[in-house]
């Protein structure tokens, strides 16, 4: 990369806060953060160390998912278990560690500094977890929520629809037919389904009142993959990478207390699962955003031309500046959205401003490593292309950033 000469940075660059790198996890909690319990810390501190240690190597194994990948699953979730890391957000009675959500917070991002990091520490179950533990029926609870929240079993959920924008429900097409003993009957597609090729247990939007468009008559029901009529049509890769899938329900039959809630809910506890899931995955995307930083930062220090350090170039050390101001500019937004869901409060504005400030950042510092980097970033030996990918797609996922750009400026100019 083409640089000016500058004077040398009068101090070392500091740290962007409190989750793992790929040399070493950075300690502190940040400016203006809720205070991280010691223990807490203690716990981050572990954390990050096994997705560092125990994950980040074996990332291309896991990502090609062959059969060596099932056999790294077991390894690390054993491991896990072994060391205590396991389940740490999930239901202490479902064999997690019970964090309350403004705890687990100050770990999300050491998990999230790799894709992997969450399933491989149990946490990714958490949604599922959640949506079945407060409301599926008692035999579905039975046959599923220990399973999931144990690791033995997979879940996922089915939004978004070929034909229609996952940002508009009211468009649901695919449908569930009551038949005369209680049972449903689905048809319809979804696509972009995270992990529906490996997953036991789909839940999917439906509608199972009236006709499009409308937000009435949308209900959420429980399928297990395994069911006649269950389809996985095809794997969806983003920008290269799998992971996403396009699933057909042709005539699927399930019993009638695979209904998650109540008939016509569907859409409030959907709400519910995506207002959380934008948080989770905005922490994730920070925990990706200081990885990217820590690789540049490393490399703007070690790396040695004929004018010296890369760091001491004046356009990398602008690099370095601003993408260390976006992770801590970035940073207390989100926690402030977890704060708010944690207390139960209206966290739409919060949730939206986070959201976007993360998938902004992701991209933001994941281009400026690769840039430091020069031609060696857009290889396969580091995770760059891996972090810029994501957080390319950061934007368009739980809800493209212009639908929150217009919902949080529509809400504030007329709530104030």
């Amino acid at each position: 990369m083409a640089a000016t000469p500058g004077a040398p940075a009068e101090a070392p660059v500091p740290s962007p806060g409190p989750t793992s790198g790929t040399a070493r996890p950075a300690q502190g909690t940040g400016h203006g953060l809720p205070v991280c319990p010691p223990a807490v810390a203690a716990l981050r501190e572990r954390v990050g160390v096994f997705v560092r240690d125990h994950v980040m190597p074996y990332e291309p194994v896991l990502d090609a998912n062959g059969p060596q990948a099932a056999e790294r699953w077991r390894m690390l979730r054993s491991q896990a278990r072994d060391e205590g890391l396991w389940g740490l957000p999930l239901p202490g009675e479902l064999g997690g560690a019970g964090l309350p959500l403004e705890h687990y917070a100050h770990l999300a991002e050491a998990e999230g500094a790799s894709d992997h990091g969450p399933a491989a520490l149990g946490s990714a179950a958490l949604l599922d977890v959640l949506m079945l533990d407060r409301h599926a029926r008692p035999a579905l609870r039975r046959r599923y929520l220990r399973a999931v929240a144990g690791g033995e079993a997979r879940a996922c959920y089915a939004m978004t629809e070929p034909d229609s924008p996952g940002t508009e429900p009211a468009l649901t097409a695919c449908r569930a037919v009551e038949e005369p003993d209680g049972s449903w009957t689905l048809t319809g597609h979804k696509w972009f389904v995270s992990g529906a090729g490996t997953a036991d247990l789909v839940t999917v939007l439906v509608r199972t009142e009236g006709e499009g468009p409308s937000t009435d008559g949308l209900s959420l029901l429980a399928v297990p993959t395994d069911a006649p009529g269950f389809r996985v049509v095809r794997e969806l890769p983003v920008l290269g990478a799998g992971g996403q899938w396009e699933i057909a329900l042709d005539g699927v039959r399930v019993d009638a207390d695979h209904l998650v809630g109540p008939r016509g809910a569907g859409l409030r506890i959907a709400g519910e699962r995506v207002r959380l899931g934008r948080v989770l995955r905005s922490l994730r995307w920070l925990g990706q955003a200081c990885r990217a930083y820590e690789l540049m930062r490393e490399r703007a220090v070690s790396r040695v031309g004929g004018r010296g350090p890369l760091g001491e170039h004046q356009l990398v050390q602008r690099l370095v500046f601003e993408s260390l101001l976006a992770i801590r500019t970035t940073r207390p937004l989100v926690h402030e959205a977890v704060a708010r869901i944690a207390a139960g409060q209206d966290a739409r504005v919060e949730t939206g401003l986070a959201k976007v400030a993360a998938a902004r950042t992701l991209q933001q510092v994941a281009d400026a490593a690769i840039q430091v980097y020069g031609a060696a970033g857009l290889g396969p030996d580091t995770a760059l292309p891996a972090l810029l990918r994501s957080g390319r797609a950061a934007r368009l996922l739980d809800g493209p950033d212009e639908l929150h750009i217009t919902s949080v400026a529509r809400r504030v100019l007329r709530d104030g």
